[in-house]
């Protein structure tokens, strides 16, 4: 059975706002069209999708599962749109995607010298959308810092580099050279747990209910903002901070916990020879990274 993209790009609105009015609106169609486009959705997939009763709209377990598989196949669909649409204008481009802190300029050199007519962009990305770029085809490969979600990614490990903490000047811990992960333990951290799991195993606001919820930052400036205000610490890469400098924010090593990783990533269904050549360029120049 052949599933109609426009009406899974319908049902993904719906999912996201469970409301139809809201994601009517979004999608600039009337409401009633969408309605019955979902119902022949689910007539298609002979399953109901959502549950709808006074007091609001949800998703079925098959509409969970359908949410889960649409993501990435609408990204994927994305990013086949505009690679045939550059080979349609004739452009010979390629885009390189790469997280804060990271130098990417020596690897994209070597790329340009061994293709002069190639056009090679770069794209700066965050935490929230580093793998994003590749699955709806905004960039070719991407360098990323684990963890990410791997499904349906090509991932080449590159380098580790270590963690620190970010600390205003005046903090209690601001004039150690190390520490461990323990002196932490009682500290605020401004950012997802799930980031820094060795924090969150130890930390005394998670075992007492005490913790308030992280703020939600998608920049590094945003990150240190948030520090420099007294809003709690952040565990980074040391490049990041090295990269990005505050007479009024400091960092400290830790050094019992594990080190940042940084891969090179791109779309597991891709055979281009391109992508390839500038892996192997990547991995053989991978020390150039590092935010010095």
């Amino acid at each position: 059975m052949d599933v109609d993209l426009r009406k899974l790009r319908y049902f993904v609105a719906v999912a996201e706002e469970l409301h139809f009015g809201r994601a009517a609106e979004s999608l600039h169609i009337a409401q009633p069209v969408l309605s019955r486009q979902i119902r022949a959705l689910e007539e298609e997939l002979k399953a109901r999708l959502f549950l709808r009763d006074k007091r609001g709209t949800e998703l079925t377990p098959a509409g969970a599962q359908l949410l889960t598989d649409a993501r990435p196949l609408l990204a994927n669909a994305d990013a086949l749109r505009r690679r045939v649409g550059r080979a349609a204008r004739g452009a010979d481009r390629f885009t390189v995607g790469f997280m804060p802190g990271l130098i990417v300029s020596a690897a994209i050199r070597v790329l340009a010298s061994r293709h002069p007519s190639l056009s090679v962009d770069v794209v700066r990305t965050g935490w929230y959308d580093q793998t994003d770029v590749i699955h709806d085809g905004r960039v070719d490969v991407s360098f990323v810092r684990l963890p990410v979600d791997q499904r349906g990614l090509q991932v080449r490990p590159l380098l580790a580099e270590p963690r620190v903490v970010v600390l205003p000047v005046g903090h209690r811990l601001a004039h150690k050279k190390s520490i461990g992960i323990a002196d932490l333990a009682d500290e605020h951290l401004a950012q997802d747990p799930d980031a820094v799991p060795e924090w969150r195993d130890i930390a005394t606001e998670l075992r007492t209910g005490r913790r308030e919820p992280a703020p939600v930052v998608l920049t590094v400036e945003e990150k240190f903002e948030h520090v420099a205000a007294g809003a709690g610490v952040m565990v980074l890469p040391k490049s990041v901070t090295e990269f990005y400098t505050r007479r009024d924010l400091t960092s400290v090593l830790i050094d019992d916990i594990g080190p940042s990783r940084v891969c090179l990533a791109w779309d597991a269904s891709r055979r281009s020879p391109l992508i390839l050549e500038f892996a192997a360029i990547a991995e053989e120049h991978h020390r150039v990274y590092q935010a010095t």
